[in-house]
């Protein structure tokens, strides 16, 4: 069981680096495209890598995931808790408003931008112009509403050591993938984002530290317009 744990360690390791990775060359490859000169360059000789990269990242990403959750559900082993009684309630009403959170927060996405079918669709990298700033309803409380919400899905299921480990990984990916989102945010927003940050946590919702409606609007309209705006 020992190896089976180190192994499912290792992988999810592996997967998050290489989403970091994968992440990181997006980036990259964003930055690289907003020159005009260049941009035609790339997209004569690689026609579709800006407007299909999004796309097969996430695709990537998905078909990497299933082995792993796979395997953690073929591991599982005696439980080393479980809910009981009004802790199982409470614990399952939890995980249901988390769900119900996330379906709400959609609606402050642009899921086919997100998804990349939106590029794919137009045959064009629209992602980074309309990156812009926007704070929702549940970003005036947690920066990452979509990672705060899945911790609380995942941590109120009852623990095997399978299940434990991936549960540790996943939330160590969050931790390190929040800050490397972030280190992005930081260079397209600058002063705008970094106050942002002051005010409202990362991960966790703090009673002590969010942004009412006016604060949210007031930072905003702090923001520098990109161009074309």
């Amino acid at each position: 069981m020992a190896v089976h744990l180190f192994i499912l360690a290792l992988l999810w390791a592996a997967y998050g680096a290489l989403h970091s990775l994968l992440a990181s060359l997006a980036v990259k490859l964003h930055s690289l495209l907003a020159s005009l000169a260049v941009k035609q360059w790339a997209l004569t000789r690689w026609p579709r890598l800006g407007p299909e990269y999004r796309l097969l990242y996430n695709g990537v990403a998905i078909i990497l995931l299933l082995p792993i959750v796979w395997l953690t559900l073929a591991w599982r082993g005696p439980p080393l808790w479980e809910w009981h009684g009004v802790w199982a309630w409470l614990a399952n009403l939890l995980a249901v408003a988390a769900g119900v959170g996330i379906y709400w927060t959609l609606r402050y996405y642009d899921i086919q931008t997100f998804l990349g079918l939106r590029q794919w669709r137009q045959g064009s990298d629209t992602s980074g112009e309309q990156e812009q700033f926007h704070i929702s309803p549940a970003h005036r409380y947690v920066r990452h509403p979509w990672y705060f919400l899945s911790l609380v899905i995942i941590w109120t299921r009852a623990m095997d050591p399978a299940f434990l480990i991936s549960s540790i990984m996943i939330t160590l990916y969050f931790w390190l993938g929040s800050r490397l989102e972030e280190n992005k945010l930081l260079a397209c927003h600058g002063a705008v984002y970094a106050r942002y940050c002051e005010r409202v946590p990362a991960l966790f919702p703090l009673p002590w530290r969010y942004l009412s409606p006016a604060e949210a609007e007031a930072l905003l309209s702090t923001r520098q317009p990109s161009a074309g705006e």
